[in-house]
């Protein structure tokens, strides 16, 4: 056997770690238990896999509901600074995530694998970046740059999490079936990550909300003043304990990350599923982005999920603030939020079963679309608290369409993408790199326009009640904008073409393709030892 040959042999796992001898005296190696037979993904394997998908989905839903609220209400910014602030720090993390990914594909193969050596170092800074996220320095001038600063420093460490959590879906089994599995347990404990975000994060600081200032009509009289100086003192302390509870919140977020992050390390196996193919010869970060993006599946479906993606963002970005202000119920919001997030934990079940029996595109068709007459319902109905259940139950079973389709449709395009271009493998950070890429930066944008937009409308912070101007853009930013983006996102997804018959030959090549690979194998490792 050639040195190269051994060499590309142990470099994929393939080299025999063991001999045995025939009748006829001569050595021949014995293949490794785990190459003669794959090992089908446990339950267990598949709930620590989505335990790890928790972190994100958390820090996510506190940051998408509340961080805009924080800055605003209790930081005190300017609209404007924490417009650049959203905008900014979303677009840095929208750059890293290709930067991330490719580094991943560089990386060497360990121990532990290529993906989690990324997750575990990863995780300690990040919940440090996150907890300072929501301490409110005490100076005046800095305090901007202290939560750009920190901001952006978590978005790239949690690039570093999440874009090797999202490529290990294709390192924990070789069968299409086993990850749309795995997918739908993720999907499952990462809407149960925005509830337990949304719960952490909104019952700790609704126990102490911020009170807002009425406008009244200046007066010189001293009994005034004094009122004047006891109502400010009450306000200060009332703040000072909302700040409080946002820290105690983001350290027990902090918390929850950890743990997360530890039982996914230890409770997952990465497995090369590239059989030969991995000792292949590495291609450039220019070559492989170009063969991933002149992908036509791959584009249409970032495309189209790119625009559904905005459309949710918005919804989440402002619902808030709308719930708040527009429709007056500041000690309800956060119950109302929870909600959403319950009814999209309930429904995910559902969204698997109905795409596994009527295919993907048709969940789409159907999922995606159905918080559309509900976005309409809150904004052209009179305020009602009643009403504004109903809607977020409603929209929750959308919102876990958004959640799950996206994750158990990227497989697929990698795998057609593996049929068309045999010769052209580990490009999995590519593909969910920059799918993270285009669903930041639709974040990145949503956050920044609207709270532009509010800045532009006159909003003004701690008040309780704002102008009329706020209260439409409001209107628009969590109904007219979102439906129209869900609409033109549809319309682009009429021309994805995987459908349930492309996905089936593709399973079935990729299985031809790594038997003949298995064989091929074994047939090498079969070769007696002639060396005595």
């Amino acid at each position: 056997m050639a040195r190269g040959e051994g060499s590309e042999q142990f470099s994929s796992g393939l080299l025999p770690t063991d001999k045995t001898v025939n009748q006829d005296g001569i050595k021949i190696a014995k293949l490794p238990p785990q190459q003669e037979r794959k090992r089908a993904l446990t339950v267990w394997s598949k709930v620590c896999f989505a335990i790890g998908g928790a972190p994100y989905q958390i820090t996510a839903t506190a940051l998408g509901f509340f961080l805009q609220i924080f800055l605003l209400d209790v930081a005190l910014l300017d609209p404007l600074n924490a417009s650049v602030i959203l905008f900014a720090g979303r677009a840095w993390d929208a750059v890293t995530d290709p930067a991330v990914g490719f580094l991943i594909s560089r990386s060497p193969w360990t121990r532990h694998g290529r993906m989690m050596p990324w997750i575990l170092m990863s995780t300690i800074p990040a919940v440090l970046c996150y907890f300072l996220i929501w301490v409110v320095p005490p100076i005046e001038q800095g305090k901007m740059m202290w939560y750009l600063l920190f901001y952006c420093l978590f978005q790239t460490l949690q690039t570093c999490f999440h874009v090797p959590y999202s490529a290990l879906t294709m390192f924990i089994s070789n069968k299409q079936q086993e990850r749309d599995s795995a997918t739908a347990y993720r999907m499952t404990v990462e809407v149960l990550g925005t509830v337990i975000g949304t719960a952490v994060q909104g019952q700790i600081v609704g126990m102490a909300n911020t009170p807002c200032i009425n406008n009244t009509t200046p007066t010189n009289s001293s009994s005034h003043s004094v009122h004047g100086n006891n109502s400010q003192i009450l306000l200060d302390n009332k703040v000072f304990n909302e700040r409080r509870a946002y820290m105690i919140a983001s350290a027990v977020i902090s918390l929850i990350y950890v743990l997360c992050a530890v039982v996914l390390f230890f409770g997952v196996r990465e497995q090369d599923n590239q059989g030969g193919l991995k000792a292949q010869k590495h291609v450039s970060f220019q070559t492989g982005l170009r063969l991933v993006m002149g992908h036509g599946p791959y584009v249409k479906l970032v495309l189209a999920f790119l625009f559904t993606s905005l459309a949710f963002m918005l919804l989440e970005g402002n619902f808030a603030v709308f719930i708040k202000y527009t429709l007056g119920f500041r000690e309800d919001f956060q119950n109302i939020l929870l909600v959403i997030m319950l009814s999209a934990t309930l429904t995910i079940p559902m969204w698997q079963w109905f795409l596994c029996r009527f295919g993907k595109k048709t969940a789409v068709y159907i999922g995606i679309p159905w918080a559309g007459p509900f976005m309409i319902l809150v904004v052209c109905v009179k305020s009602s608290l009643l009403v504004s259940y109903i809607v977020s139950i409603a929209a929750g079973a959308s919102v876990a369409a958004a959640f799950l389709l996206p994750w158990s449709m990227l497989p697929d395009v990698v795998d057609d993408f593996k049929v068309q271009n045999p010769t052209s493998q580990g490009h999995e950070a590519i593909f969910y790199s920059f799918y993270v890429f285009f669903t930041k930066f639709a974040s990145g944008v949503s956050l920044g326009v609207s709270t532009l937009a509010l800045s532009f409308a006159g909003y003004v912070t701690g008040v309780c009640v704002q102008s009329d101007s706020v209260n439409l853009t409001l209107k628009i930013l969590v109904s007219a904008a979102p439906v129209s983006l869900i609409v033109l996102g549809l319309l682009i997804f009429k021309m994805y073409p995987i459908n349930e018959e492309r996905r089936q030959y593709n399973n079935k090549q990729l299985q031809l393709l790594l038997r003949n690979e298995e064989q091929e194998s074994e047939m090498e490792a079969l070769k007696p030892d002639i060396t005595a």
